[in-house]
């Protein structure tokens, strides 16, 4: 089995020598990937920032670390207000243009690894929020070939 790739599946260079984009095509695993990750990231973000709203799936507040209470005007339920609404207009930046949804989503799950880790006791989700920041870092790879920048006007 060769592992040479064919000029099909390599990104397209620009005059700069940088990747400017490659084809969709769903028979290539990388852009499967992409593609799975993106509605992952999407979705996930905006059910749970509705969720803020709601509490159905957990009551949120309880994670929130003792300090950013502290600091964060109004009550816990009304910081995760502010948070559930971050947390739909990543997903929707994630579906809308992934290249830079991705690195919002992965700075966001940093933050909430942080919360985590200063909030005893929630270790074992910090290390999940962990995972998937670094799933959304990949995403934001996957993203800077499957999906172009922003034009410039």
């Amino acid at each position: 089995m060769s592992t040479t790739a064919t000029p099909d599946q390599l990104p397209y260079l620009g005059d700069d020598g940088h990747a400017e984009g490659a084809h969709a095509d769903w028979r290539d695993p990388r852009y499967q990937a992409f593609a799975l990750m993106r509605v992952a990231f999407t979705v996930a973000p905006i059910a749970f920032g509705l969720d803020k709203f709601f509490n159905v799936m957990v009551d949120w507040p309880i994670y929130l670390a003792p300090w950013i209470n502290d600091i964060a005007p109004g009550s816990g339920q009304d910081f995760m207000y502010f948070v559930g609404v971050t947390e739909i207009l990543a997903g929707i930046i994630v579906a809308l243009k992934p290249r830079y949804g991705a690195y919002l989503v992965a700075a966001w799950l940093g933050g909430i690894v942080i919360n985590l880790l200063t909030h005893s006791g929630y270790y074992d989700i910090a290390l999940r929020d962990f995972g998937l920041m670094l799933a959304a870092l990949s995403l934001g790879r996957l993203a800077s070939v499957y999906d172009p920048p922003a034009s410039r006007s």
